[in-house]
């Protein structure tokens, strides 16, 4: 009766007769303008490989409210960036008591965003019924615990219908053990 929804929740969505593309650009751009960040530059990851955060008490502190107010934000966005999820998780951890690496942690996320603030989901109207499922795995990656990190993803004709970045349960001892934990935990999804 209204018509075609285009925006809903902060989510745009844009309809076409070939499908439907659903992104945040709109609050994304607000985000960045919000922390004065529109201008910056562009990052096509939202954390470097390599990149550790742990307590650094020996760094100096940030303002406690801005830290906050930076990762309660990006929280909503991973309705449609789920891949910031991880990262964004990563440093919400040290909200207590946030440091100067953990603001740079965030100032990259949002550095990710102003590089790839037009992507989206695109589900197109008009496909076949596959599955497919990706996992990876990296041995020992959380180098607070030396746990693993399983990332996995399920999609249903193309399109994204599950995503899961979360670090394994038990430390881990070889690469192939890792990978063969990420991949039949992928496995049972899909099942």
């Amino acid at each position: 009766m209204l018509g075609k929804i285009n925006n809903f929740l902060g989510l745009n969505i844009h309809q076409s007769i070939d499908g439907i593309f659903i992104n945040q650009e709109k609050y994304s751009r607000s985000l960045l303008e919000k922390f004065r960040m529109r201008n910056s530059s562009n990052l096509r990851v939202s954390m470097t490989a390599g990149t550790w955060l742990g307590p650094s008490l020996d760094k100096p502190a940030v303002d406690l409210n801005l830290y906050r107010s930076m990762i309660g934000l990006l929280l909503y966005l991973t309705t449609s960036w789920p891949d910031i999820m991880f990262f964004l998780c990563n440093c919400d951890r040290y909200k207590l008591n946030p440091r100067e690496p953990h603001l740079i942690a965030v100032k990259n996320i949002f550095h990710y965003l102003n590089g790839t603030i037009s992507l989206g989901f695109w589900y197109p109207s008009k496909t076949g019924f596959f599955i497919q499922a990706f996992s990876d795995d990296d041995l020992g990656g959380c180098q607070l615990d030396r746990k693993s990190t399983s990332v996995r993803c399920q999609l249903l004709d193309g399109k994204l219908v599950s995503w899961h970045t979360k670090n394994q349960t038990w430390v881990l001892i070889s690469t192939v053990e890792a990978e063969y934990v990420a991949a039949t935990a992928c496995t049972s999804q899909i099942v």
